[in-house]
């Protein structure tokens, strides 16, 4: 024992000499407290899969190949194989449809809507930053929740930039819902998104707000916030968890959010403090939203706008949820051979499942 308590002491003392010869780089901060963070190396979180961990180096340092390779059918080369495994391993039917002069693509399991879902249905508001990714992000979101909850769901092809602007997407999502509250009743409809899509659905429950529309059972903010600051995506995640989760430098200056001013034209002339636009500068409004999942990582460039949003959703009133995903990025769920993607679509499914409507009204 005596042997064994040398040794560690030994080794304490050690590890303080060799800290005190190579002391850390001090930190600068300003007065108005902004930190110049010295340069360090950070290592894939130790709380990540195996299959994760290899996801995130490839993420971080992908196929160059795959970079200069341009979208075929709406796909981006870097998801194309996403979307094969997912066919692979989820049975749905797909059936191309227009519902309220919008066109949208209809997903069902092909082992049948199980049923306590035969009476709901989920709108999925795809993302890409309102500038595509249709049908590929799409088929993403989609395909796996339609299987795994034995769920119909509608994914739409809403209008975005360059051609349209702010409410154009809104309207799109409301001409819709009107659609399905002909055959469905509000609280067995659901919304949900990732990123772009996880703006559009506060936007799209604000827009039904002003329009007198009846809430919908539930709604799930994806890989997202509900405020415009940062393009929507800034806070401290522009700075930290960009880098990580992207391999890209943060902002270069303080204002110019995660993603730079360039990135959304779709909100051109848009106010942040439009709760149209930006659902979080209106606690009024905030408050009278469904029962609200919000999902995000610790790496996605998301976090910061997506816990801001849960905060005001629980103090506007709001049930609501925030599940964080321990060292991925932004929208990791894609890839399902990824134990902790798979958990994903298993929270939304058991989501929807638990508020949209009731047992008895199906």
């Amino acid at each position: 024992m005596r042997r064994l308590i040398w040794a560690m002491l030994a080794a304490t003392v050690g590890a303080g000499v060799a800290a005190a010869q190579n002391p850390p780089p001090p930190l600068q901060i300003d007065d108005d407290g902004t930190v110049h963070v010295p340069a360090h190396a950070v290592p894939p979180s130790a709380f990540l899969s195996p299959e994760a961990r290899r996801y995130l180096r490839d993420h971080l340092k992908p196929d160059p190949a795959l970079l200069a390779s341009a979208s075929e059918d709406g796909v981006p080369a870097l998801i194309a194989g996403y979307l094969r495994r997912q066919r692979e391993i989820y049975a749905v039917e797909r059936t191309e449809t227009t519902l309220g002069g919008v066109h949208a693509y209809d997903y069902r399991p092909k082992s049948g809507i199980s049923s306590t879902n035969r009476r709901r249905v989920l709108i999925n508001l795809h993302g890409g930053g309102f500038l595509g990714c249709w049908p590929g992000c799409a088929e993403l979101e989609s395909i796996p929740l339609s299987a795994i909850a034995r769920i119909r769901v509608i994914s739409l092809d809403y209008r975005q930039a360059p051609a349209h602007r702010h409410p154009a997407a809104s309207q799109d999502v409301a001409a819709v819902y009107r659609e399905l509250l002909k055959t469905y009743r509000p609280e067995n409809i659901g919304i949900y998104g990732c990123s772009a899509g996880g703006m559009l659905t506060g936007m799209a429950l604000a827009w039904f707000q002003k329009e007198g529309l009846p809430r919908p059972g539930a709604a799930g903010v994806l890989c997202a916030g509900l405020s415009l600051e940062g393009n929507g995506f800034g806070g401290d995640s522009a700075f930290f968890t960009l880098p990580l989760g992207e391999g890209r430098p943060p902002p270069r200056s303080r204002d110019a959010g995660a993603l730079g001013a360039a990135m959304m034209p779709y909100f051109a002339g848009a106010s942040p403090n439009d709760p149209l636009v930006a659902p979080a500068s209106s606690i009024e409004v905030l408050a009278k939203f469904p029962p609200t999942l919000v999902i995000t990582s610790t790496r996605g460039f998301d976090l910061s706008a997506a816990s801001h949003t849960h905060g005001l959703l629980v103090k506007a009133g709001v049930e609501t949820e925030l599940h964080v995903w321990e060292g991925l990025f932004h929208g990791f769920f894609y890839n399902v051979d990824v134990p902790e993607s798979r958990e994903v679509f298993d929270v939304i499914a058991r989501f929807f499942d638990r508020h949209l409507g009731n047992r008895r009204s199906n």
